[in-house]
């Protein structure tokens, strides 16, 4: 079966929906605002890591037919642990739950009695009916499509439109000069910004949801598969662009309104400037539907793999599951779950993008299991070290890990892949070489 490009296009806003949740929108208007005068050299860096990356990991997956072959390609041992601690990092441990409550705060305690909001039932009342709605969408994978592509993706790329459009027709302000490291170097700077929204990671899971639609449409051919979603990430990646583009220009334009501390409050400043009162009305609207966008897609994603997983299980049992787990975790103990889930999302990570570009280069390392495993398993070792200096040990191991080229700029793992990819290379090498016989 073939698919037109309306189709193409319906499954890239799908794509986009999954990824743009509350911190996409806003990661880029902070940027804006500190970048100042170089907002777009900082935005080039910044879409390079936060759209690049992301986009990357979905043509991998493409490429190799799906994250356990890629994981398989480590170790059997690799495939059973690392996508279940990406399925949880990003599912009930941290992201499904989140997305709940920030919905919560933009969306609806602004328009809330400050008793009513300092007070459990609110949130409880609400992440109740926020993740009962989502759990009901995620029930029926097979029509993601049309929900997505055909309405909630339309609507909210029609509500920053609209902001977009207001922000000209009404100008802002002009652009302030950089602070910190954006006045040196400000597209380093954004690389650095991108590459902390972790999207990569929910790459590697949104994968599964990807091939899952096209087989439920009717694609069944393995390479008609991949080369969909390919397109699908591209069509994905290209909406992000333009998105982060606008949002990066209405933080920068908006240095006459005070500095902020966030994103949120800048986007905040800006909705009361264009639209007065009826600004935050618009920016909890634009809020919730990017949230419970995510949460759907993290929903559906997880419930997928766990099934996969865990089969004695059915698909919707596992929606029901993650829907309570999230709506307890974000009224009872979501920041216990962030000191929790944080540091373990930064230790993977690291093995999220190493595993990403050699599934890229796969044809040239032709499947290596020596490259594959000695890679991973250096990052992983510097990894797990990082996240116990921090955690347990206080930094006491700084002076160690600074040695590292860009330790302190959050990519220490560099060098670590790079020994790693010379030792699987050489390892083959040694493997391969044939023993010479000596003649009796």
């Amino acid at each position: 079966m073939n698919f037109s490009a309306k189709q193409v296009v319906f499954i890239s806003f799908m794509l986009f929906s999954m990824f743009f949740g509350a911190g996409n929108l806003i990661f880029p208007p902070f940027l804006g605002q500190s970048a100042g005068e170089h907002i777009w050299l900082a935005l080039a860096g910044f879409i390079v890591s936060a759209v690049g990356l992301p986009i990357l990991g979905v043509v991998a997956i493409a490429k190799v037919g799906s994250l356990n072959e890629l994981n398989l390609r480590v170790h059997p041992l690799f495939a059973l642990i690392f996508p279940f601690l990406i399925y949880i990092a990003i599912g009930p441990g941290l992201a499904i739950p989140r997305a709940g409550s920030l919905a919560f705060e933009m969306g609806a305690a602004p328009f809330l009695p400050e008793n009513l909001v300092e007070g459990p039932i609110s949130l409880l009342l609400y992440s109740i009916v926020f993740f009962g709605l989502a759990a009901w969408l995620s029930m029926y994978p097979s029509k993601l499509i049309s929900l997505f592509g055909k309405l909630l993706t339309p609507i909210l790329l029609t509500l920053i439109a609209i902001i977009f459009v207001k922000s000209l027709m009404d100008p802002i302000g002009s652009f302030s000069s950089p602070v910190g490291n954006y006045q040196e170097n400000p597209m380093f700077q954004g690389i650095l910004e991108g590459y902390l929204t972790m999207d990569a990671l929910a790459a590697l899971a949104f994968g599964i949801v990807i091939a899952n639609t096209l087989t439920s449409q009717g694609v069944l051919d393995s390479k008609k598969k991949s080369r969909y979603m390919m397109y699908a990430g591209l069509g994905a990646g290209l909406l992000l662009t333009v998105i982060y583009l606008i949002l990066g220009y209405l933080g920068a334009a908006s240095s006459s309104l005070g500095q902020a501390e966030n994103g949120a409050i800048i986007l905040s400043n800006i909705m009361t400037y264009l639209f007065g009162k009826s600004g935050t009305l618009l920016l909890g609207i634009v809020f919730t539907l990017a949230c419970f966008c995510v949460s759907i897609g993290l929903i559906t994603s997880c419930s997928q793999f766990f099934t996969n997983a865990i089969p004695r299980v059915a698909y919707k049992v596992w929606v029901v599951i993650l829907a309570v787990l999230s709506t307890a975790i974000a009224n009872l103990g979501l920041t216990q779950i962030l000191q929790i889930s944080v540091p373990i999302l930064g230790m993977i990570y690291p093995i999220a993008i190493v595993l990403i570009f050699l599934g890229l280069m796969d044809d040239y390392i032709k499947r290596n299991p020596y490259i594959y495993g000695s890679v991973i398993g250096f990052v992983a070792l510097f990894s797990v070290l990082d996240t116990v200096n921090k955690v347990f040990l206080e930094n006491q191991w700084n002076g160690v890990f600074e040695i590292l080229p860009y330790y302190i700029e959050g990519i220490g793992w560099l060098l670590p892949a790079l020994v790693g990819l010379i030792v699987g290379y050489l390892l083959g090498k040694l493997r391969d070489t044939p023993v010479p016989r000596t003649n009796p």
